[in-house]
């Protein structure tokens, strides 16, 4: 349900013949929600800073200074010893995963954290994140990671604008998208046996689609898991935390998918 629809909204944007007490108090919720849209904003930006400075102070670590000075190569990347033992082991598998146990702590004990803990397992988890992403500064020029960052940020922030604002009901394509998702898991873990460069392109695509889709929609679901949830302060601290999370791996995705259009590899 859109807040447009929502009972709040009765009477008229005017307010006339409204009573005062109504007046105040839809002030008081216009307030209410700018302030917690701030802060699931807020978060969420602090944990794509937190991935960005891991990502390049690995990348920092890992790349050789010249050919030189490298112990190991991933094509004529130039790597350290720290490089080889991250790209060129059994360990790079843990830096991969460990992101996905992050997704699985929050998921079952997210009820039971509090908003501070949660905040600090949110931004923990940005920074294995960075970790799992410094592998895209190996893979892709410097110029084009950062160009396509930018034309994400400029989706991302229109698509979640769109999801806001509108007072269309997205609950609709919710289920269609999720279900899309789950297919392109399946299509991902199907071509990596297949190693099938027309699939991994229409994987990017479609993903693409579904992250842009999933960024309007969980936008819009967060406004209404504050209009109509009747959170209390701490719950919406949570709650604000938690909506930092999806969004962060709507646009982490998003750009991911983006890049592997649109981005420039190394040779």
């Amino acid at each position: 349900m859109a807040f447009e629809n929502s009972p709040f909204r009765q009477g008229g944007a005017s307010g006339y013949g409204a009573p005062t007490g109504y007046a105040r108090g839809q002030v008081e919720i216009d307030q209410g929600l700018r302030t917690f849209m701030l802060g699931v904003y807020n978060n969420m930006v602090l944990g794509l800073a937190v991935s960005a400075v891991v990502a390049l102070g690995i990348n920092k670590l890992a790349v050789a200074a010249s050919q030189a000075d490298a112990v190991a190569r991933i094509g004529s990347i130039p790597l350290t010893a720290f490089g080889k033992a991250l790209y060129g082991s059994p360990l790079m598998w843990v830096v991969a995963l460990a992101p996905l146990a992050f997704i699985f702590l929050f998921s079952f004990r997210m009820d039971r954290m509090s908003a501070a803990t949660a905040r600090t397992t949110f931004l923990a988890f940005a920074a294995v994140m960075g970790a799992s992403l410094s592998t895209l500064l190996i893979r892709y020029t410097g110029a084009s990671v950062v160009q396509v960052f930018f034309v994400t940020a400029a989706a991302f922030g229109g698509l979640s604008l769109y999801g806001y604002t509108t007072s269309r009901s997205l609950s609709g394509i919710g289920s269609f998208l999720v279900m899309g998702l789950i297919g392109l898991m399946i299509a991902s873990l199907v071509n990596i046996f297949l190693a099938s460069s027309a699939l991994q392109f229409a994987i990017s695509v479609i993903g693409v689609v579904i992250f842009a889709g999933l960024t309007a929609y969980d936008t819009q679901k967060l406004k209404e898991m504050y209009l109509y949830g009747n959170l209390d302060t701490e719950a919406a601290a949570k709650v604000s935390v938690f909506g930092a999370l999806t969004l962060y791996l709507d646009f982490i995705n998003m750009f991911q998918f983006l890049l592997s259009l649109m981005g420039n590899r190394n040779n």
